[in-house]
């Protein structure tokens, strides 16, 4: 499980298509100083397992088919960032909301407007989305928690409000219009559905 309080922005280093998948080579000085081979960590939002690292350089993931075809990750190439989260520890602090790293789809960045110090981002959600979201409510787009600040239904959009911490940690400032985002909406709202549904089947 995951916060979505990004740690740092990796970097891919190299990529290597597979039969069966897409394996990155991430450069990451922080998240790479403690990791473990099977450990898992957040690229970008997505839950991925750690094969190999060098301590302090670069690690290695391993994205099968499902993941290739379900995220944008098998667009990017060397020298693109991504936003790093190792999974918190039983210990530690509860800064943002409950994440799993699974993406559900992908959003596109529809707008982008600085406001004096912060910054707003509009989203446009895929079909179906946005009924998993609310005004206030917690979403998780490329791996970062985030505060809904305005839901427009009618045209399946959804603006979080940036500040500019977040803006200048994650890769957030490297967007713009048109540009693809991991979207995992809170698995609560998820379960709540399906409890619904059942009983009213």
């Amino acid at each position: 499980m995951f916060t979505g309080i990004v740690e740092e922005t990796g970097e891919i280093v190299a990529r290597d298509r597979t039969e069966d998948g897409l394996r990155l080579r991430i450069g990451a000085d922080e998240v790479a100083t403690s990791l473990e081979r099977g450990q898992s960590v957040s690229v970008s939002g997505a839950c991925l397992t750690v094969e190999r690292y060098e301590e302090d350089a670069w690690f290695e993931v391993f994205l099968a088919s499902e993941t290739v075809d379900r995220t944008y990750l098998g667009e990017l190439a060397a020298g693109d960032a991504v936003n790093l989260e190792r999974a918190m520890p039983a210990s530690g602090r509860f800064d943002g909301h409950v994440v799993q790293g699974h993406v559900d789809a992908v959003a596109t960045v529809a707008d982008v407007e600085s406001v004096e110090e912060d910054w707003y981002f509009e989203f446009e959600l895929p079909a179906g989305y946005d009924r998993y979201v609310v005004e206030k409510g917690s979403i998780t787009l490329d791996g970062i928690s985030l505060t809904v600040a305005k839901l427009d239904q009618e045209r399946g959009r959804v603006t979080a409000a940036i500040v500019p911490t977040t803006y200048d940690l994650t890769t957030l400032s490297e967007k713009e219009p048109g540009d693809p985002v991991h979207l995992e909406v809170d698995v609560l709202a998820k379960y709540v559905e399906r409890l619904l549904e059942a009983h009213l089947e």
